[in-house]
């Protein structure tokens, strides 16, 4: 998905309207993947995140809570190339995401149809991806990699680690499978 988003991006041959879908896909994506926002904080981020040059970017979650969530080069970078597109193409406005919307800013409907869009257009299933799915596999992935589980409810914004153990399940999983499949004592080997 992200390849898809980002050849849309980063290809001259695309007209200019296109271009900028592809660059905002881009960078919805990488920020998400790279960042396990909630998707109604992703859609509502101020512009002036994308034109930091910080690597961190401070997100109001809920119950207006802030929290300080480190960006990965290639988020900012998708970032730096959508805004430069964004702002060739129309007036500055408050949000990243700009929209005709009530709230001024991109809807989390509207982002979860485009990503379904985007999805399919990669050969994925569009009916197993989401927004959520997404902030699923950042937390996950972080797990799997060795990441501490205080850490992560810290980066998710999870007021109780209970919520964040959820993640945990695919870790235990995989643990239970590779015990099953390598173990010498195990009825598999």
């Amino acid at each position: 998905m992200l390849a898809a988003a980002r050849s849309a991006a980063e290809d001259a041959d695309v007209p200019s309207r296109a271009r900028l879908r592809g660059a905002r896909m881009w960078c919805l994506l990488e920020l998400l993947y790279a960042t396990g926002l909630r998707v109604s904080e992703l859609v509502s981020l101020p512009r002036s995140a994308a034109r930091s040059r910080e690597r961190f970017l401070i997100v109001r979650g809920k119950g207006g809570k802030e929290r300080l969530v480190p960006l990965t080069p290639a988020a900012r970078r998708a970032a730096e190339t959508y805004l430069a597109l964004a702002e060739k193409a129309g007036p500055d406005t408050r949000w990243l995401f700009p929209a005709d919307s009530e709230s001024g800013h991109m809807t989390r409907q509207f982002f979860a149809r485009e990503l379904k869009a985007v999805a399919a257009a990669a050969g994925l299933r569009a009916d197993k991806v989401s927004p959520h799915v997404l902030r699923h596999a950042f937390a996950s992935h972080l797990l799997q990699n060795g990441a501490d589980l205080r850490v992560v409810q810290e980066l998710l914004g999870h007021s109780d680690i209970s919520t964040t153990q959820i993640y945990t399940h695919v870790q235990d999983e995989r643990l239970k499978s590779m015990v099953r499949d390598l173990h010498p004592m195990s009825d598999a080997a």
